[in-house]
């Protein structure tokens, strides 16, 4: 009998809710390996025209991207942009992007899934492709079928990072010069989702590859701090859903843990789920007994707030994991791989 820790704290309603339960759960079969591109569409979206604003080169390493996936039978205009995680040295693509798309697909959500750029691209840049994909996806809202108000962001890892990025720091005015009238637009997500997330680089547990990989091997130590998100969530930040594990051997649990307090003290609805449990990195989780529950929290808060009805498809997560990065595609994201 496996067992979960559930750490449930919900600041809108006021509770804390500690539980310690006998859950077993099987194997789920997975909904999501249709015939066909398993993978997504084959045609990515670049996020300029052109030359990105900081390109190095003209290589796909150079070309931040995103990947479109509607559902086919809709059930909301909910969105959902999805950062996967790789320690701003890679994107893992597959198991945090594609697989995640298609489940959200599968009960009826649009979902968009970003190749960002990463190492030896250094801060800003992987924060301004957030950004431009949020306002991007926002610019044709109407050729997606999406509503441009009702756009969230789920980061993985580093990829939660990113997110948190855009949920604390994003303005209309951050970022490169307007460029065009989609640099116009808003990138602060309406709702947002932290998986394992990396949230601060300002304090002794931080991972040190990820640190330089962003700033580079002498970071500016006033940068930082003003990159560790738990310090810049204010009451203007999105309601927020955040899961981990407490013995995560790569990013330390005190990440998801002092972003809900942030949140908690700046009045943000927001719930924190911990699960004693040591992993890091794997997505849906489907493959792990003792996690694949953590989606099924994940979607009744979402139907909690409105983002999904309560109608839409139940669907279990897939109990094997996508590659980190699927054979036959390219992109900034492969640098790492």
């Amino acid at each position: 009998m496996l067992r979960r820790l559930s750490l449930s704290m919900i600041v809108g309603a006021g509770s804390l809710h500690l539980a310690y339960a006998e859950n077993p759960v099987g194997p789920m079969p997975d909904p999501v390996s249709a015939s066909g591109d398993r993978f997504g569409p084959s045609h990515p979206i670049d996020l300029w025209s052109g030359r990105p604003p900081g390109a190095k080169g003209n290589g796909s390493e150079d070309k931040p991207r995103l990947y479109v996936f509607l559902p086919d039978r809709p059930v909301t205009q909910t969105s959902v942009l999805l950062l996967p995680g790789g320690g701003y040295s890679a994107v893992a693509i597959g198991r945090e992007g594609f697989q995640v798309a298609r489940w959200l697909n599968a009960q009826g959500i649009a979902a968009f899934v970003l190749d960002y750029r990463v190492a030896p691209y250094h801060y800003p840049i992987p924060i301004d492709d957030g950004r431009r994909a949020m306002r991007l996806i926002r610019a044709r809202a109407m050729d997606f079928g999406i509503d441009p108000h009702r756009v969230g962001a789920w980061g993985f890892s580093a990829g939660g990072h990113l997110a948190a990025s855009l949920a604390t720091g994003c303005r209309k005015e951050d970022g490169q010069t307007p460029r065009d009238s989609v640099d116009r637009g808003d990138c602060r997500p309406d709702f947002l989702i932290l998986a394992y997330a990396l949230t601060s680089m300002d304090w002794p547990g931080v991972n040190r590859n990820s640190l330089a990989d962003l700033f580079g091997p002498r970071p500016d130590p006033e940068l930082v701090h003003r990159s560790s998100t738990q310090f810049a969530v204010s009451a203007a930040t999105p309601p927020t859903f955040l899961f981990a594990t407490t013995r995560d051997p790569r990013v330390r649990v005190e990440n998801s843990v002092d972003f809900y307090r942030a949140l908690a003290e700046a009045g943000v609805p927001a719930e924190l789920h911990l699960f004693d449990y040591a992993n890091h990195g794997c997505g849906l989780c489907g493959s792990i007994p003792a996690l694949a529950s953590w989606t099924s929290v994940l979607r009744a808060w979402l139907i909690r707030r409105s983002l999904m009805p309560a109608s839409a498809p139940l669907v279990p997560v897939p109990t094997s994991e996508y590659p980190l990065w699927p054979v036959g595609f390219d992109g900034p994201g492969r640098r790492g791989w």
